[in-house]
């Protein structure tokens, strides 16, 4: 029997055992999923489980720091549960009298997870409980890199069903994940999530299933006149380094008026910062995409390491000990720049703009070779600036006076719903222009009475137009 034919059986048996708890949970009422979908995310939040999971994350994948690991279960997990909590996700879940309309809340069945290797811990926490929560199974497909974190997650998730007396097959892993078996588990299930790279992406939406994608990140800050900038400078800090730059939501540009430039730099250095030189820009650029410029594919080895690791394999000797991220300047925009594109570690690119107008032109141009539609922000006091980047940018979320990474996904001193993944609407080659949370996992069926209407007029409709 060939390979493709035994992960076709393989992925098949999933999807069975998938299918059968299902219909379990597709006869539970209100209160048991609310009450299984807390269980969940207590388990997940308990000090043990979380530094368990953190320390086998960070050994299995060598990406990132163990105390980012901790600080994203314990917050994601709080988060999503804090979001969910109150939603109604089984039977009516919502009336409207005077259009006679009632929602029905159904589960979509089996979900198929693809989950990437640079956050196999939090994407299968988020996305379980809100599996539990509207009563879908769902199977996760991890990157093979990462997989047995993300078999470790599940495990952690069904040991709480099976206490429960839920079927555990709610929750399912594929041990040994290839490119074939994540094929078929999109094909077999009936919706799939995908996040993580624009290739993994394009296979979802391909696959003939219903599918969420999501979009590549390359967020980009704008930084003008009226900002505090060592407030600024920190929260670039923050969010650079968060994880070692894992996250598809952190700064990969940041875009500063030219009268505040060089003090603005100042305080990036004292916040870890090194502005690498002029001439050991070729070196680094080297070090990220060795093959450039045949292809643009990042070196495995400097993605969400140290800065002083990255300084190392770029032979940049005086970068100290000390340094966090590392600072290029930058002004060109496109494939043939490749530091204006996303660059999954704490390297950032670094533009100067005249007027603000210069300032939206550049984010916009950065964003039409890499991150359509994912995120930018600003640091700014000034809400002209603030509304004017929201409303000429092809972007679905814009951070203000935050670190970006840490509030895209939900904070808890900004209204964005906590999740894993980021929609990044048709601009990213997304379907969903917002955060994927509790209402992507639903069906919903639409209940209609019939009600006392009336016709309007076509005075009422067209009087404008009518004079003329």
């Amino acid at each position: 029997m060939s390979d493709k034919r035994n992960e076709h059986e393989y992925v098949k048996g999933l999807v069975e055992r998938a299918r059968k708890a299902q219909a379990v949970a597709d006869t539970y009422s209100q209160e048991q999923v609310d009450r299984l979908s807390r269980a969940v995310g207590w388990a997940l939040v308990q000090e043990e489980t979380v530094e368990r999971i953190a320390k086998f994350c960070l050994e299995e994948t060598r990406m990132g720091t163990y105390e980012a690991k901790l600080g994203k279960l314990y917050k994601k997990v709080r988060g999503v549960l804090s979001d969910i909590n109150p939603q109604k996700s089984v039977g009516v879940v919502e009336e409207d009298k005077e259009t006679g309309i009632r929602r029905i809340a159904k589960p979509v069945g089996v979900i198929g997870s693809l989950i990437p290797t640079t956050q196999p811990e939090l994407c299968p926490a988020t996305q379980g409980m809100l599996a539990v929560k509207s009563r879908n199974a769902i199977i996760f497909s991890p990157h093979p890199r990462s997989r047995k974190t993300t078999y470790l997650v599940a495990e952690v998730m069904r040991d709480v069903l099976k206490r429960y007396g839920a079927p555990e097959d709610l929750i399912l892993c594929a041990e040994h994940p290839t490119m074939e078996m994540s094929r078929e588990i999109m094909e077999q299930a009936d919706l799939v999530i995908a996040t993580g790279g624009a290739g993994m992406v394009k296979a979802a939406y391909s696959s003939g299933t219903p599918a969420y994608g999501v979009g590549v990140g390359n967020a980009v800050v704008v930084i003008d006149e009226t900002a505090d900038l060592k407030e600024a400078a920190h929260n670039v800090h923050v969010s650079k380094v968060f994880d070692y730059a894992s996250g598809c939501s952190c700064e990969n540009s940041i875009v500063v008026q030219e009268g505040i430039y060089d003090a603005f730099i100042e305080c990036l250095k004292e916040e870890g910062a090194y502005l690498v030189a002029e001439e050991d820009k070729p070196k680094l650029e080297k070090a990220l995409w060795p093959q450039f410029p045949e292809n643009h594919i990042l070196n495995r080895d400097i993605v969400t390491q140290p800065a002083k690791r990255i300084a190392q394999i770029a032979g940049i000797d005086d970068v100290p000990d000390a340094c966090e991220f590392i600072l290029v300047e930058e002004s060109g925009r496109g494939s043939e720049y490749p530091f204006s594109g996303e660059k999954l570690s704490v390297v950032l690119a670094v533009y100067k703009y005249k007027g603000f107008d210069e300032a939206v032109q550049i984010v916009n141009e950065i964003h039409a070779y890499q991150g359509a539609g994912h995120s930018c922000g600003i640091q700014s006091k000034d809400e002209e600036h603030i509304l004017a980047l929201a409303l000429n940018t092809k972007t679905t979320r814009v951070m203000v006076r935050q670190p970006q990474s840490v509030g895209n996904s939900g904070d808890w001193n900004n209204g964005m719903p906590f999740t894993g993944s980021l929609g990044c609407g048709t601009w990213g080659g997304n379907i969903v222009s917002e955060n994927i949370t509790l209402k992507h996992f639903l069906n919903n069926t639409w209940l209609s009475v019939p009600i006392k209407g009336t016709i309007p007029s076509d005075e009422e409709l067209f009087a404008d137009v009518m004079k003329n």
